[in-house]
């Protein structure tokens, strides 16, 4: 009888510990979902990053571009990289509402009022937020800035596209050009999307990423901002003026540098995860 209640016991207890790690599993797997809802899987692989063309149209001498066109992104070279998921829309102002009052963090300036957004802009993109901001946002999210080759492949695949829809620009297909008058829901330009279906990664707002502006690897053009002075934006914006108005601008592999405190009413950033290890950077 005592063998027979003993046994008894161990097995309502182990019913008990198995159901109570089934709940937890779930509750788990229910977190896991949920943190990335909105995001975009990155297979793992190699990308080509980059570019090799040079500026054949001297379009620095003909329209007084500081900076040489191309000579930043030399060379054109491979990058592996782990799988990784990332946000399928640049990060709104409704999310971003959602941290500032979770946080306390302060709303960006100027175009925000009496500490919200205005009517009808929360499906925007935030703006006027700087590195700084954009990345306490990611870490909140439990999900980090992605670097520039994360952001670069997940605009133009494996294919090396100067586009995220391809190899020749359309202005039709991106709020480009400052011709549509401003900021755009994320998803409202449907040709604006990636081999991998990451949406304005070519207009709308330009994007933060991770890394500070230095140098690839085998680069020979002598930047003096090259160094820990200066984050890199990625990809074109809605705005356009004078010589960029250029697709040039617009380009998947082309490199915007800003310090990180800056803040601009045509930048934004979305956000990755790694699929495994650690998301802080």
């Amino acid at each position: 009888m005592r063998f027979n209640l003993r046994t008894t016991l161990c097995f309502l207890i182990l019913m008990v510990f198995v159901f109570v790690s089934g709940c937890q599993n779930k509750e788990q797997e229910a977190k896991k979902a949920a943190s990335l809802e909105g995001m975009v899987l990155i297979s793992a692989g190699e990308f080509t990053m980059g570019t090799d063309k040079v500026d054949k149209d001297a379009l620095q001498q003909r329209f007084g571009i500081t900076k040489m066109p191309y000579e930043n992104e030399h060379p054109a070279h491979k990058v592996y990289l782990d799988d990784y998921y990332i946000d399928k829309y640049e990060v709104t102002n409704k999310e971003y509402k959602e941290f500032v009052d979770a946080t306390g963090h302060p709303v960006p300036p100027s175009y925000w009022k009496n500490g919200t957004y205005l009517p009808n802009t929360e499906r925007m993109p935030v703006v006027m937020v700087s590195w700084y901001d954009a990345d306490a946002y990611c870490k909140w999210r439990g999900k980090r800035l992605p670097t520039e080759a994360e952001w670069e492949k997940a605009a133009r695949g494996t294919e090396e596209r100067d586009f995220p829809w391809g190899n020749e620009f359309d202005s039709k297909k991106a709020n480009s050009f400052g011709i549509y008058g401003g900021i755009s829901t994320v998803d409202y330009f449907k040709e604006d999307v990636s081999p991998y279906g990451v949406y304005d990664m070519a207009g709308n707002v330009s994007e933060w990423t991770a890394d500070w502006y230095k140098a690839y690897d085998g680069n020979r053009f002598i930047d003096r901002d090259y160094g820990e002075k200066f984050k890199v934006l990625r990809g074109g914006s809605w705005g356009g003026v004078g010589h960029y108005s250029f697709p040039l601008f617009y380009r998947t592999s082309y490199r915007l540098r800003m310090g990180p405190a800056t803040k601009l009413n045509d930048a934004g950033f979305r956000c990755v995860k790694s699929k495994k290890g650690t998301n802080t950077k």
